[in-house]
């Protein structure tokens, strides 16, 4: 049997892979993936006979990988969120496996998609209906620490998050600024898409913190923010994201 594993953590998908060997000798793992954006290049040109998907990627959650491709495969979901909507998953005959994986629920699922393998048939039309039905659950608050000091900053205190080095920092709109555990890309998928934009490689934005904006070159747009930036040069929206961003605006 042929299988994809999309997992965008590196030990978690080669411990699958040894694990679905040690259970199932006759699987073969024709690739490891760890974001939307490679899964789809990689189903747009291949096909597998089943597919293991996280459910949250490096780039996002994993179901809008089947609003640009389409995939006809069995899925067996995994994830470290139960609330997820577990409840589409079953009414969708889809098997799951909450992490850490066991290897008596991997025997579980690949049983059942062995006897639903001849009428196997997902409705991910209905799939992403039910998720998008659903409120996803972001960041209410982050805990940071000053020293030996621990302060609680409510994501509505937040005008923007920002990179400097390999460091990432959160900007209050009272002028605090502190040090955040989570990378920008990880920040993207845990709070407010309506509330906050990822505008460059540096910088994610509160929209109640853009003060004014001015049309910049290549389409650019440049966003004066309060509290302001350290360097308002590098608040410019990037290229590739102005369209999107100016989608957001209108939201």
């Amino acid at each position: 049997m042929k299988v994809l594993i999309i997992e965008d953590e590196a030990v978690a998908a080669n411990r699958l892979e040894k694990q679905l060997t040690e259970v199932a000798p006759e699987i073969q793992v024709l690739a490891k993936i760890g974001s939307i954006k490679e899964a789809v290049k990689w189903l747009t040109v291949n096909n597998a006979e089943l597919i293991f998907l996280d459910i949250q990627l490096s780039d996002g959650i994993s179901f809008s990988i089947f609003e640009q491709v389409s995939v006809n495969t069995p899925i067996i979901f995994t994830t470290a969120y139960d609330q997820y909507s577990i409840k589409a998953f079953e009414l969708n005959s889809i098997s799951y496996l909450l992490k850490p994986i066991r290897k008596k629920d991997l025997m579980d699922s690949l049983q059942k998609f062995n006897k639903l393998k001849s009428a196997f048939s997902i409705d991910f039309e209905q799939l992403m209906t039910q998720m998008r039905g659903s409120q996803p659950e972001y960041k209410k608050r982050f805990v940071v620490q000053i020293g030996n000091k621990i302060k609680m900053v409510e994501t509505g205190e937040i005008a923007f998050f920002y990179a400097m080095g390999k460091s990432v920092f959160i900007k209050t709109f009272g002028g605090g600024s502190y040090p955040a555990d989570f990378s920008l890309d990880k920040l993207e998928n845990r709070i407010d898409p309506l509330k906050f934009f990822r505008i460059n490689r540096k910088y994610i934005v509160n929209m109640d913190a853009i003060e004014s904006m001015v049309a910049w070159s290549r389409s650019r747009v440049k966003l004066k923010l309060n509290p302001p930036a350290d360097d308002d040069m590098e608040t410019i929206v990037s290229v590739d994201r102005s369209p999107e961003f100016k989608e957001w605006l209108n939201k």
